[in-house]
């Protein structure tokens, strides 16, 4: 018990003061979420991508063992989420919501944040959550995206999308000079890391902010089993992957804490868009982030005991 206080007082509770922040300020003020949202995306998550990856330890087999990983726990989440809105004869609107409410989890705004905390001092942990965050956001902009919109608009969306996507040029970039041990000066080298320590307050305040005027009005069954999907299944689900991968020590705790991660804000923004069940969606991001600060705690603590 006295490790899983620590882990709540020491990681949990600062990310949800850091979230509730951004409750009150944009109640107060009324942010421009379009800035926020920029601000992160183009900005921070590239810097903390970029830093990470040049820092990191691993190599090529290793980042195939973490994607081999990803893709495994993504076909988990998706039969599922198949299985689940076939069950319960969801319509067309409500089954890709619900798809993507279990499938796409939220690996950057809370992601990389919970991860800056566990894995202090340890720049391979978090370079495995920088390359699970990647790999979601390419999901996003294609399972998500095609789950989301029609036939006839899939394909020049997605490459929109992927195209503007800054993270994976920074993820690109910084595994090549990585590789080659290209230096970087000083003058460079210390801007991008005051950047890149910027991104968890502000990552977590903006999180807040896009939560501060969710609302619910009853629990569902759909919703149910699509908290059950995020918070437990797939956490059990990369418990048995990473067996049968033979993943351990700091990738196998990386992995299986990212397997906790609440719905991604970025489903409740496509069935907004795509009139795809959109109250339904903002209450799973809404309360999976909510109910995450109680199982994201235990699968912390499990991974450390387990792949200690």
């Amino acid at each position: 018990m006295d490790v899983l206080l620590l882990i709540l007082l020491h990681v949990i509770v600062p990310v949800f003061l850091l979230i509730g922040s951004g409750v009150l300020l944009h109640r107060c003020f009324h942010m421009d979420m379009n800035t926020l949202s920029k601000l992160n995306a183009f900005f921070l998550l590239p810097a903390v991508s970029f830093t990470n990856i040049y820092e990191s330890r691993f190599d090529a087999g290793l980042l195939l063992q973490i994607i081999g990983y990803l893709l495994l726990q993504s076909c988990a989440l998706i039969v599922y989420g198949k299985l689940v809105a076939r069950w319960g004869r969801y319509d067309k609107g409500l089954a890709s919501a619900f798809s993507n409410s279990v499938v796409l989890s939220n690996s950057g705004n809370f992601g990389l944040p919970v991860s800056q905390l566990v894995f202090q001092g340890n720049p391979l942990g978090l370079s495995v959550q920088v390359v699970v965050s990647i790999y979601q956001n390419l999901l996003t902009n294609t399972y998500g995206l095609m789950n989301a919109v029609s036939a006839r608009s899939q394909g020049r969306k997605m490459l929109q999308e992927l195209v503007k996507n800054p993270m994976i040029y920074a993820f690109v970039f910084g595994m090549l000079m990585h590789a080659f041990a290209v230096p970087i000066p000083a003058f460079l080298w210390t801007p991008l890391q005051n950047v890149a320590a910027a991104f968890l307050a502000i990552a977590l305040v903006t999180l807040g902010a896009q939560s501060a005027y969710l609302q619910f009005k009853h629990i569902s069954a759909s919703l149910v089993f699509s908290l059950l999907g995020r918070l437990l299944v797939s956490p059990l689900a990369a418990l048995g992957i990473i067996a049968l991968l033979r993943l351990d020590g700091t990738v196998a705790q990386a992995l299986l804490i990212a397997s906790s991660f609440p719905t991604s804000r970025n489903s409740a923004a496509f069935a907004l868009e795509y009139n795809n069940q959109p109250e339904f969606a903002a209450q799973a991001v809404l309360l999976s982030t909510l109910l995450s600060s109680v199982t994201v705690t235990f699968v912390v603590f499990t991974a450390k005991v387990i792949y200690s």
